[in-house]
């Protein structure tokens, strides 16, 4: 008895710590996401296709990883398809454009299908 209260007081410093390198490093990759939703955010309005694409692929890879970005992500890629619907009126949208579209349904769907559960 004396023995397992000693190996608990000499782990429990040891789980303190451990639980305190778990906390660090959530909120080094919270921060590391934030930074990623940001400059996805900036380089949507690029002028080169390659570029807005990029930040769209990473803005459905936020919003489906981290889904108290969800919101964020679908009201960010909302305004970036009213913005550029105006510029390509009647012809057929962009790639890009296509792209946001495709991400917002697979969002709906999935919202669809969440609260169908």
């Amino acid at each position: 008895m004396v023995g397992a209260a000693l190996a608990w007081r000499k782990l429990a410093p040891e789980m303190k710590q451990a639980g305190s390198a778990a906390s660090q490093a959530e909120l080094a990759r919270r921060a590391h996401v934030t930074e990623l939703f940001n400059r996805a955010a900036g380089q949507l309005g690029d002028e080169r296709l390659e570029v807005r694409l990029a930040a769209i692929y990473v803005l459905r890879e936020i919003g489906r990883d981290f889904p108290d970005l969800a919101d964020p992500v679908f009201e960010l890629l909302q305004a970036h398809l009213r913005e550029r619907r105006s510029r390509y009126e009647d012809s057929e949208p962009p790639i890009d454009v296509k792209a946001v579209i495709e991400t917002l349904r697979m969002r709906i769907s999935a919202d669809d299908s969440s609260s169908e559960a």
